[in-house]
């Protein structure tokens, strides 16, 4: 399973039961990194992305295959932790409120920095893109 989030600098990813942020940019490379295969989501990123391109379901992490691609915005990932071979980790580049972090750091996990990169995007002047595999 691939795995992609969002998080600010200190790995926040929620504030007050809402996403810290979003960016539309971000939201065209996450459906380009799902290409042909399944984007699996929660209810709570639904409206993020719209009504195409995505499957919504509660039980998404439990429901992905090898190959999917899972945007986490509200789950623990280290339940899941054995079954991703990839994750994607979209950074802010900035500090915002926070009451929910990820709950995984790549490296420790056992995952490996593949590729870096920074993209322009709308509402955000630099979001940096890591890309870490199994």
């Amino acid at each position: 399973m691939r795995v992609a989030v969002c998080v600010d600098d200190l790995g926040g990813m929620i504030f007050n039961h809402r996403r810290q942020s979003r960016d539309r940019v971000l939201v065209a490379d996450l459906l380009t990194e799902a290409g042909k295969g399944r984007l699996l989501i929660s209810p709570f990123s639904a409206d993020l992305l719209g009504e195409g391109g995505a499957t919504v379901t509660p039980q998404f992490l439990s429901a992905a295959e090898k190959g999917d691609l899972c945007f986490v915005e509200s789950e623990p990932l280290a339940p899941h932790l054995d079954r991703i071979d990839e994750l994607i980790v979209y950074r802010w580049n900035c500090r915002y409120p926070r009451d929910l972090c990820l709950d995984v750091e790549p490296l420790a996990a056992g995952l490996r920095l593949s590729e870096r990169t920074e993209f322009a995007g709308y509402s955000h002047k630099i979001i940096t893109k890591e890309r870490y595999i199994r």
